[in-house]
């Protein structure tokens, strides 16, 4: 099974696609934004994302303040924290263009139904549903009735609203569909993150793809996910963490996407298929197996013993395992040592 995405394939039998989130990591710069493009292009990145909504449309003034003390934004009032971390929608425009420009695609996730309306007008080839709104259904209606290609996050949802939410995509329109196992937690531990859940997910929902929406830092998740079947990876991106930004302190910095996107495809590309036997590659390797050799100069009429025969490197002596067989047996003809037993020589 693949899909496509604008002109990427997606799916088993392709290289993981790799999805550099923007995000916040802007910092409220759309030069900055365009810099981070730049640099996730040179680093090989195969799609450029972005969050689409403002201040207003994701909560109300006053509504909530963050209190966990172990949350990167503890004490922040949420109303405040998304007008910082939004990307303005007049941005979207030039960081697309500069993305496709590139060759890359370029996508968002839209939080509520004027997003969509929006983005529509910009041609993208696919949605993002953000785990927090896979529960939305009007959202997820309205997506779905574009036609195009839908990945979905899903961390902190049960089993149940994750199946809830492929049927009310289906229904409305989704034919291709990829789901991304998350931990919604920032960063995430790699000890919270499951992989094992992927070959599962797959099995519960054998007409979509999977992926993983990564939260941890580093790149060791992704490349574990590829080999339990991830067709995409998505990652949060910035130029330097230590510029700071809402999302920096789990955001990957050029180099670190240049590796993932290295690895990963390694990842994939050794999964190959169920192999026994020996590999045409390895053919010219079988010389170097063991085998028997004379290790002392032989008389015609000695017997072979464990001081006059050795089982050493190459291959060109009789196989190992007829070693016991042979000792005790005498030699045929004299034989000079270092060289490789046959039965013609027994």
């Amino acid at each position: 099974m693949q899909i496509s995405l604008g002109s990427r394939l997606v799916g088993p039998n392709q290289p993981p696609l790799i999805i550099a989130e923007l995000s916040g990591n802007h910092n409220q710069d759309l030069n900055r934004g365009l810099a981070i493009v730049d640099a996730m292009a040179a680093a090989g990145a195969h799609a450029i994302k972005l969050q689409t909504y403002t201040a207003d449309t994701m909560t109300l003034p006053g509504v909530h303040r963050i209190e966990d003390p172990h949350s990167l934004w503890y004490g922040r009032e949420l109303h405040d924290l998304y007008q910082e971390a939004h990307t303005p929608w007049e941005w979207h425009k030039p960081l697309f263009d500069r993305a496709r420009a590139h060759g890359m695609l370029a996508f968002s996730s839209p939080f509520d139904e004027t997003a969509v309306d929006f983005l529509e007008t910009l041609d993208v080839p696919a949605y993002k549903i953000a785990s927090f709104e896979n529960t939305d259904w009007p959202l997820l209606r309205r997506v779905a009735a574009t036609g195009k290609p839908v990945i979905m996050s899903t961390g902190a949802s049960q089993l149940s609203e994750i199946a809830e939410a492929v049927q009310i995509l289906r229904e409305a329109g989704c034919k291709d569909l990829v789901l991304l196992k998350c931990t919604s937690t920032y960063p995430a531990t790699p000890e919270n993150t499951n992989l094992r859940t992927l070959p599962h997910f797959q099995q519960l929902f054998p007409d979509c793809l999977v992926g993983l929406s990564d939260h941890t830092m580093g790149v060791g998740a992704a490349v574990a996910a590829v080999a339990l079947g991830a067709c995409a990876v998505e990652k949060h991106v910035t130029l330097r963490r230590a510029d700071g930004g809402v999302d920096s302190a789990f955001s990957l910095e050029p180099v670190e996407v240049a590796q993932l996107v290295t690895e990963t495809e390694r990842a994939w590309q050794s999964l190959g298929q169920v192999q026994y036997g020996v590999q045409r590659a390895e053919q010219n390797s079988r010389l170097y197996k063991r085998s028997l050799y004379v290790a002392q100069d032989i008389k015609a009429g000695d017997l072979f013993t464990k001081e006059n025969l050795r089982v050493v490197r190459p291959g060109d002596g009789l196989p190992p395992r007829y070693y016991d067989q042979v000792l005790g047996k005498p030699a045929r003809q004299d034989l000079k040592a270092s060289t490789p037993l046959t039965w013609e020589a027994l």
